[in-house]
């Protein structure tokens, strides 16, 4: 869900650029967000900016509910947090790459 997701956001962040150079490297920060979630350290052991952010970006609660699942121990709600995230970011990536296709095929 969560590849889904990225390449509808992709698919907008193609069609938003002005060049294709500009349009294949848009979307490299995105690249950064597992690496500042819990995939490596837990959250509780970061400072408290990076921790509130690591906390309520898509990928924190994908990997503690993919850990969960896992390792057998308790997901909590992360797992409807995922499922959340993924639906909010697919249909603002799909609904963005509809209006600008829109915009550029009645030119």
């Amino acid at each position: 869900m969560m590849a889904f997701a990225f390449i509808w956001l992709s698919v907008a962040f193609g069609l938003a650029s002005k060049t294709v150079e500009s349009s294949s490297n848009v979307g490299m920060p995105l690249l950064l967000l597992p690496f500042l979630g819990s995939g490596f350290v837990p959250t509780d052991s970061m400072p408290t900016v990076l921790r509130w952010f690591a906390e309520y970006q898509p990928f924190t609660p994908l990997i503690e509910t993919l850990r969960g699942l896992l390792m057998g121990t308790p997901i909590g709600n992360n797992a409807v947090i995922a499922v959340g995230w993924c639906v909010v970011i697919t249909l603002g990536g799909y609904l963005w790459s509809k209006k600008l296709f829109n915009r550029e095929s009645t030119r």
